[in-house]
């Protein structure tokens, strides 16, 4: 038997969700008419149609509540998607205020009106129809193709139906009709005819799961309850003469009663129908104004001691500076002087090159302490120094520019 890696959470016990596909025109006027017309009658209570803009583009959504057992509310919400070439899907998702009874009366004949060529019966993944006795193909590969479409599907319950010969025309009849009305629109049902045993048994293989030959099967999904047995869900024998098939329709009863993961995309829809409700009476308002109320008191209370708590704390923290101050003025305590800022990265260049300057200027030598002493050049100095002692050991009269005797030698 096929267990999935991730098993998702449990379907409510009060929930109840199918889905289908409206082949025909016009479906949101069908839902219309007739849920105006159950409103009328007083089966529904109420219904409504969502505004365009709760609703995703192309969409449509209906909520609609009733009662059963003549005190028991059901909220229902019908989404009819957008339009697509085999027609338009839509998902029902009905919860009641306390765990489903399969004796109540099926949501979605609330919302669509059954007849024997209803374009809305339709299930969407095999593309069978709800209330018949769907024959399986007769290709191989397409008959393969179906039941493992049926065995991916968790939306619907799928019976399996072996025909040990071919019925009549009361054995031809659909046994979906004689189960409770809750299950009249979760319940396909197909038809093996008595050559198709094998491939139909070839098909399951993987599945770990058999048909008997002419009896009947509950398909287990995927992933599978938890508590599902092959042996407690299938028949050995299904007299197809017309007769009540007690021991079939129990173990269908059985099947829908197990606890059962939600179907993929179900989660949801059943988010939406909880959180987003909006077909509410005036009592529902009035509560739901109360709620607010509540909840936006409580908001601004949490708001008002955030605010007292920090202006408590700023309260705190300019006593304790105050104090730190007066602790240090009575020790004496130089106060530092702030810190200067460091400028411009141009100003730091400045002052740099600043000191260089002042560096520089310390570095030149001195000039001697000799009276009268000429001060210029280095190279000045020595010659001025040649010449004076030239002038001074030669004849008299003796100018710097006349040059000196060489003596021969």
């Amino acid at each position: 038997m096929l267990i999935s890696a991730t098993v998702p959470p449990t379907t409510p016990s009060t929930v109840w969700q199918t889905r289908g596909r409206h082949t025909g025109p016009a479906a949101p006027d069908v839902l219309r008419k007739h849920l105006q017309a159950l409103e009328d009658a007083g089966t529904v209570q109420d219904f409504m149609e969502l505004p365009d803009a709760d609703t995703p583009e192309g969409e449509t959504a209906f909520e609609a509540r009733w009662l059963v057992d003549e005190e028991v509310t059901v909220r229902a919400r019908l989404r009819l998607a957008e339009w697509s070439g085999p027609g338009q899907e839509w998902t029902l998702t009905a919860e009641a205020e306390r765990p489903w009874d399969q004796r109540w009366p099926s949501p979605a004949g609330m919302f669509w009106s059954w007849e024997a060529d209803t374009p809305w019966g339709n299930e969407t993944v095999t593309g069978e129809r709800f209330l018949t006795a769907n024959p399986l193909p007769a290709d191989d590969k397409e008959l393969r193709r179906a039941l493992r479409g049926a065995l991916r599907d968790t939306w619907t319950v799928h019976l399996v139906v072996h025909e040990a010969m071919t019925p009549d025309e009361h054995g031809r009849r659909s046994l979906v009709p004689l189960l409770p009305p809750g299950l009249h629109h979760r319940v396909i049902e197909h038809r093996a005819a008595p050559h198709q045993l094998r491939t139909v048994n070839w098909a399951l293989k993987e599945s770990g799961v058999e048909v008997p030959r002419g009896g009947a099967l509950v398909l287990p999904g995927v992933p599978a309850p938890a508590d599902y047995d092959p042996v407690d869900h299938s028949v050995r024998s299904v007299f197809l003469d017309g007769s009540h098939p007690t021991e079939l329709l129990d173990a269908v009863r059985r099947f829908a009663a197990l606890p059962r993961p939600l179907p993929q995309d179900a989660d949801a829809a059943l988010t939406a129908l909880r959180e987003e409700w909006q077909l509410l009476t005036p009592q529902e308002e009035l509560a739901r104004e109360r709620e607010l109320v509540v909840m936006y008191k409580e908001a601004l209370e949490a708001m008002t001691e955030s605010r007292d708590l920090y202006r408590e704390a700023a309260e705190h923290a300019h006593e304790a500076l105050a104090a730190y101050r007066e602790a240090a003025a009575e020790a004496g305590e130089p106060r530092q002087a702030p810190v200067r800022k460091s400028g411009s990265p141009f100003q730091q260049l400045g002052r740099t090159l600043e000191r260089f300057r002042e560096t520089t200027k310390s570095l030149r030598p001195v000039a001697s302490a000799v009276p009268g002493a000429r001060v210029g050049p280095p190279d000045q100095d020595r010659t001025t120094g040649a010449t004076g002692a030239t002038g001074t050991a030669g004849a008299p009269g003796a100018t710097a520019g006349d040059e000196p005797e060489v003596a021969d030698r």
